[in-house]
């Protein structure tokens, strides 16, 4: 293929001019900068490495907007869990494909490069396993490698409603599996992703009131040296009744009983105590934040300005998928510090140091990181992964360097994503994904069958 060649990048050490960027096999296997364009390259304005997306439950992008009538009683993460049951008692194998395709459109045209998929969803609608086991893990695959997104497979273990080992509810049937039965999925996950160039697989206890001890050191075993994510201290009823089971908060109780390294993602991990804080930064674990669900659905807010300022990593998701977007995952992440602060630029710790080059520049280690993907970057023998945003926005009238990212983050959104490569294949030109009508359109076809 030709050469890229942009005025500008953001590289590991900092902002360079006249970069010319070689690819093959998807990686970038040449960079030169100060140099000069061919005739032949394909050139760009200012070019970024993509992001990765280290939480999304692609399905979900279908019921996105649903939930926000007031119900009867006050509303709350549990009252939307139980619409949420109810639109994927509907769901087939091709509306998750759909839906999920749409979200991946969505994640590209906005600057990921990469997607962490929390796949839970394993059953058919009466509870009782597909002939092949992960039939709704090709359904995303297939997602994947149709939209051009890199994928990372997190296949989920539920076997509970709550602590203890409770019983699992009847709206839950599609996710339950016991260790045995996770194991076959794992190995079943794998052979759709063989086939899918750049993409990898975890594996993913659902919680701590979804899994036993028991279960969690054997779904851990099964990791090896794979990436484990699992969600935490969300919701303040989780942490009650945590409490209730075991006396000490879910964090607390995870650091306390299980090797929890970098290899692990905790998501949310909204519900923390400072020492709590200081302990998941110290173990080298990234912290999974996804702001804008995390507000949507009343959660709260993690205490991000306390993790960073420990040492500790962290990666952005879009989660429920109600609204997708890099940019405005990482402004609501600052703009939630800002209000419980009462403080400006709170997550930059360095004087002088623009907040939109610390929050990307965090969130592209972190996601990379979670996802077992290495650091992230615009380097040599790195994936081909590369977002260029339009020089002519408004947003960007002035700026270079970090007011870039500044401009990006705070003031122009999804809008000034111009292009977008992945694994040197160009997927987004102008701001729009090459198949973004064909994926509405199969979008489209599936919610009117599921909302009625």
């Amino acid at each position: 293929m030709p050469h890229l060649f942009f005025d500008t990048a953001l590289l590991p050490q900092g902002w360079a001019r006249d970069i010319r960027i070689a690819v093959a096999d998807g990686k970038i296997t040449a960079l030169e900068t100060g140099t000069q364009m061919h005739a032949e390259d394909e050139r760009g304005a200012i070019a970024l490495p993509g992001l990765s997306n280290l939480h999304s439950h692609g399905f979900q992008r279908g019921m996105a907007g649903l939930a926000e009538t007031r119900g009867p009683a006050a509303d709350n993460f549990w009252t939307w869990r139980e619409l949420m049951y109810r639109f994927l008692d509907r769901l087939r194998p091709e509306d998750v494909e759909a839906t999920t395709a749409q979200a991946y459109v969505e994640m590209l045209e906005t600057g990921y490069t990469r997607v962490g998929e929390f796949h839970y969803l394993h059953h058919d609608v009466s509870g009782a396993p597909y002939a092949n086991p992960a039939e709704l893990g090709e359904r995303i695959a297939a997602a994947a490698t149709g939209t051009g997104i890199n994928l990372t497979l997190l296949p989920v273990f539920y076997a509970h409603a709550n602590f203890g080992g409770e019983a699992p509810a009847p709206g839950q049937q599609r996710f339950i599996n016991d260790v045995d039965g996770f194991a076959r999925l794992l190995e079943a996950s794998r052979r759709p992703l063989a086939q899918l160039p750049g993409a990898g697989i975890g594996v993913a206890p659902h919680s701590l009131r979804a899994v036993t001890p028991e279960e969690l050191n054997g779904i851990s075993a099964l990791a090896d040296e794979l990436p484990i994510h699992i969600h935490v201290a969300e919701q303040t009823r989780e942490v009650q009744d945590c409490v209730a089971w075991s006396g000490q908060r879910p964090v607390e109780w995870l650091l306390d009983h299980v090797d929890v390294n970098e290899r692990w993602c905790l998501i949310h991990a909204t519900h923390t105590t400072a020492d709590e804080t200081r302990r998941m930064a110290e173990s080298g674990a990234t912290a999974g934040l996804c702001p804008i669900t995390e507000a949507n659905l009343g959660d709260g807010i993690f205490d991000a300005a306390g993790f960073v300022t420990a040492g500790g990593a962290f990666g952005i998701g879009t989660d429920s998928n109600i609204c997708v977007g890099a940019a405005e995952e990482l402004r609501q992440l600052e703009y939630a510090q800002r209000l419980t602060k009462h403080a400006r630029n709170v997550l930059t710790n360095r004087r002088a140091t623009s907040t939109g080059r610390a929050l990307f520049e965090a969130a592209l280690r972190g996601g990379s990181r979670a996802l077992g993907t290495g650091t992230g970057g615009l380097v040599e023998g790195a994936a081909a992964d590369i977002v260029s945003l339009d020089a002519n926005h408004i947003a960007l009238a002035g700026r270079s360097g970090d007011a870039i990212l500044d401009a990006w983050i705070f003031c122009g959104g999804r809008s000034l994503v111009d292009c977008v490569w992945t694994r040197g294949r160009k997927v987004v030109s102008n701001g729009r994904h090459h198949q973004a009508e064909v994926v509405a359109k199969r979008f489209r076809r599936s919610l009117a069958t599921l909302i009625t």
